[in-house]
């Protein structure tokens, strides 16, 4: 089961965190994943990892806010693979703050990163998909899509695009053989939590880390590998039936 042997999957900012894990595990799966990421040198040590383990991936430089940037990766892709069968929108920033001391350019690179650049791709997938009439769109959403967060207004916004995103592909192209989902994880560990705590609160990184591991009521933080598991059953055959939903991952966080 969950296996993707024939399949060619695009997996966006996989470069480290969660994107890296989706790669690997999909990978591992038997797909053939392009990783496209701004940083080039960071998607080529992905692809060597996965190349070592005996997987087929590929590293495409990709600025995911530019138009022309995603058009050239998505052309790269066409030029090494007949069909596109699988595109995870994973790359993404965060951002701290509330209405109030969000700057516009803030709310700008968010929005540029975290809404356009999943409208960008998504077009140019749906374009592909429509042709061999099938594919799958994972979309990394968040439980900020759910519910409110203090301190996380840009962030929120773009979430909640994202939500509804998912939700508007899965009605438009469910006649052309197209699935869309997202997935919403609570807060999850990877070098960004390590890199955010380092720089707001150095000397105190354990306590704080610890703190922001208690806002699960499961008692801990998510693992990358959790979340590409999930995403690698709503992109397989085995979740053919299930398009449009968000699926939380979140530690209790909805529940209690």
């Amino acid at each position: 089961m969950f296996r993707l042997e024939g399949k060619t999957a695009i997996v966006t900012g996989a470069g480290s965190g969660i994107g890296r894990a989706i790669a690997i595990t999909f990978a591992a799966q038997g797909a053939r994943v392009f990783i496209l990421e701004r940083e080039r040198g960071a998607a080529a040590a992905v692809a060597a990892e996965i190349a070592a383990a005996g997987g087929a991936a590929i590293a495409i430089a990709c600025d995911v806010t530019s138009a022309a940037s995603v058009a050239g990766a998505f052309a790269n892709v066409d030029r090494d693979s007949a069909r596109l069968d699988i595109l995870v929108n994973n790359a993404g920033i965060a951002h701290v703050g509330n209405v109030e001391n969000t700057a516009e350019a803030d709310l700008d690179r968010v929005y540029a990163v975290n809404v356009k650049g999943v409208y960008l791709c998504a077009q140019a997938a749906v374009t592909r998909m429509r042709k061999a009439h099938t594919g799958v769109i994972l979309n990394l959403a968040s439980i900020a899509s759910l519910i409110g967060l203090t301190d996380r207004f840009a962030y929120s916004m773009s979430k909640g695009a994202v939500l509804t995103m998912t939700r508007s592909i899965a009605v438009d192209y469910i006649g052309d053989g197209i699935r869309c989902n997202c997935v919403c994880p609570a807060r999850v560990h990877t070098p960004f939590v390590d890199g955010f705590l380092k720089s707001s609160y150095p000397g105190r990184e354990a306590e704080m880390f610890a703190q922001l591991s208690a806002y699960q009521p499961i008692g801990r933080m998510g693992t990358p590998e959790e979340v590409a598991a999930l995403a690698l059953y709503l992109c397989s055959d085995e979740a053919s039936f299930i398009t449009g939903q968000a699926y939380p991952i979140d530690g209790g966080v909805l529940v209690f």
